[in-house]
């Protein structure tokens, strides 16, 4: 089948973190024989920031580590009648602009024969709820909702018609150990500082458990303003800024432990929702530890997978077990490797996708698969 995706960028992770799993499961798609695509806008704000802080060949690295992977950009005057015409399953993500939103779901009305989603993987529901509700999503399809607070919020305000979950997941491919790498570092956040959602949370679960410990720490992201930045450097912090995807494994394979720290909205308002990086921390093997968010959906094993931190001496206690002792910090890793191979993989949310749409999608979608066209 052909799968066309719209993206605010599948070039530029800058402050983007879509783009890791969209790059996972389109590679997934190709790896099983459908032809996919994606389309991003002229001026797109992630990789216009990209562009002008690493210049074209943050780009050029792009092709380099995703070579299996085509984005074409498209302007004003680009013809989207013609690219969907084409297409056997269009997935629009959120960010797109709101008027071409509701152009891609009267191309759908008028007699489209491909499948028409709708993809959600922010918190705008509840932060920017105006927005989300202006969108014209009744022609539709389906929405992909990436958790089930988030599926239940759309339902609950009748914002398209047939909602499912869809957590994101780790590119095992990319995202895996590397116990080759020697260990340079004690610890390491990979994180963008992002609009205030969790300043206070980083100094109290980062930088005053780093520096309590006396950690070689290492903090890559973008966004930092000059006052974090400065906090940073206090603590004796590393800041290494922006990091492409596709180098963070080996960042992590360089040091002993990580940490996750939630956006405020997601711990506030959308209870089991771990973002990408979780997934993606214990894909490559490195002891994780977590401020506290709600598993609500039971992702992951309770102080098995990971470990819960419910305040910032919590946090400094743990770091300290992990590291200093290391048949605890491998029992961690075991065992989050354990999950998200079982569960938690860009595979298996491609297997998800083709299920929902082999009983949800159009006559065209639904034939083809029960064909057997781009099975495993």
């Amino acid at each position: 089948m052909k799968f066309l995706f719209y993206t605010h960028s599948l070039i530029s992770d800058w402050n983007h973190g879509n783009a890791h799993f969209l790059r996972g499961v389109m590679r997934d798609l190709v790896r099983r024989g459908h032809e996919v695509f994606a389309l991003e806008p002229e001026g797109a704000w992630s990789r216009e920031h990209l562009m002008a802080e690493q210049g074209p060949g943050a780009v050029d690295a792009f092709h380099r580590s995703f070579p299996t992977l085509r984005s074409t950009i498209y302007g004003t005057n680009f013809d989207h009648e013609e690219a969907v015409a084409n297409a056997d399953v269009v997935i629009v993500h959120e960010w797109t602009d709101p008027k071409l939103v509701a152009r891609l779901g009267r191309v759908r009305r008028n007699g489209g024969s491909f499948t028409l989603l709708f993809h959600d993987t922010h918190h705008r529901a509840v932060s920017a709820e105006r927005d989300i509700a202006r969108l014209e999503l009744a022609d539709y399809d389906l929405t992909l909702a990436f958790g089930e607070a988030l599926r239940q919020r759309y339902l609950r305000a009748g914002w398209g018609r047939r909602v499912f979950t869809w957590h994101e997941a780790a590119d095992a491919e990319l995202f895996r150990p590397m116990p080759e790498v020697e260990k340079s570092g004690d610890l390491i956040w990979i994180g963008n500082w992002g609009d205030d959602e969790r300043s206070a949370e980083i100094g109290h679960f980062l930088i005053e458990p780093a520096q309590a410990l006396q950690l070689k720490t290492t903090v890559q992201g973008v966004r930092y303003p000059k006052s974090a930045r400065e906090a940073l450097k206090r603590a004796r912090i590393d800041y290494g800024g922006w990091i492409a995807n596709a180098e963070v494994p080996r960042a992590f394979a360089e040091n002993r432990v990580t940490i996750h720290i939630p956006r405020r909205p997601y711990v506030e308002a959308l209870p089991g929702i771990p973002t990408i990086r979780v997934f993606e921390a214990l894909a490559c093997g490195i002891p994780l530890i977590s401020a506290r968010w709600d598993d609500a959906e039971n992702l992951f094993r309770d102080n098995q997978d990971f470990l819960f931190a419910r305040d910032g001496a919590q946090m400094t206690r743990l770091l300290k077990d992990v590291l200093s002792d290391p048949a605890f910090a491998d029992e961690l890793v075991r065992s989050g490797l354990e999950t998200i191979r079982a569960r938690h993989t860009c595979r298996h949310r491609v297997d998800e996708l083709l299920a929902i749409l082999g009983t949800e999608g159009s006559d065209r979608v639904r034939n083809k698969l029960l064909s057997g066209e781009g099975a495993e």
